[in-house]
């Protein structure tokens, strides 16, 4: 039983840390709907309506990408 439980939650940390690592930050202006990649220079020009987000995230709110960095 004890190496049921081990292996159970093994694969737990691994399914947690797997889908940590896919997940993208971006910086995203929610006035233009344009996400970035943090390095971007318009990103780091952003200060007033630019949060940071997940990719999936800013997607679903309509993002689009910056034709610079491709976000």
């Amino acid at each position: 039983m004890k190496k049921i439980f081990t292996g159970m939650m093994t694969l737990f940390v691994l399914f947690m840390t797997s889908t940590a690592v896919f997940a993208e930050t971006v910086v995203f202006n929610w006035k233009t709907l344009k996400f970035h990649k943090p390095s971007c220079q318009w990103a780091q020009k952003c200060t007033v309506n630019c949060t940071k987000v997940d990719k999936k995230e800013a997607i679903k709110h309509g993002g689009k990408p910056c034709k610079v960095c491709g976000g």
